[in-house]
């Protein structure tokens, strides 16, 4: 099973940087009817919570600025940024980035408790596996809001 997990994170990111790449700059930051962010928000988003839970599930250091806390954590939103976002091209670097960190994940890694569970709301993750899972059905939600907001943008 694990290895399916790591499997399923190297595909998904893939399919992230494809339909980015096909994005353009201007399109990142328009916000569509009906949609709270824009495509930029959500990438950064997933940029963000992908660091955070790669640090708790697998004591990896911090890869992304310290700014992208202010720019895309939960409760965010572009309209009250005071800082420049980063450009398209530095996200999907970061992108990559977890990409190849999720290339180098063995299936013991995920087998590994964490040094204490992970409480979000009502649900408990208390292996780094069952923390990587959710961090990528969370991606898979925000790829869904950016092929609809690129859908809304037509």
């Amino acid at each position: 099973m694990a290895n399916s997990i790591i499997k399923s994170g190297k595909i998904l990111h893939q399919i992230v940087i494809g339909q980015l790449q096909g994005v353009s700059e201007d399109q990142f930051d328009i916000q569509t009817k009906g949609f709270n962010n824009t495509v930029r928000w959500n990438v950064g988003h997933m940029v963000y919570w992908m660091d955070k839970y790669s640090t708790l599930s697998f004591g990896y250091p911090c890869a992304i600025p310290p700014h992208y806390e202010s720019l895309f954590v939960s409760g965010t939103k572009p309209s009250e940024w005071m800082i420049t976002p980063p450009s398209k091209e530095e996200l999907i670097e970061q992108f990559m980035a977890q990409l190849s960190n999720l290339s180098e994940l063995t299936p013991e890694l995920l087998d590994m408790k964490l040094q204490s569970p992970y409480i979000m709301g009502p649900f408990q993750f208390i292996t780094s596996g069952e923390l990587l899972n959710f961090a990528l059905m969370h991606e898979a939600i925000h790829l869904g809001i950016i092929s609809s907001q690129l859908k809304a943008m037509q």
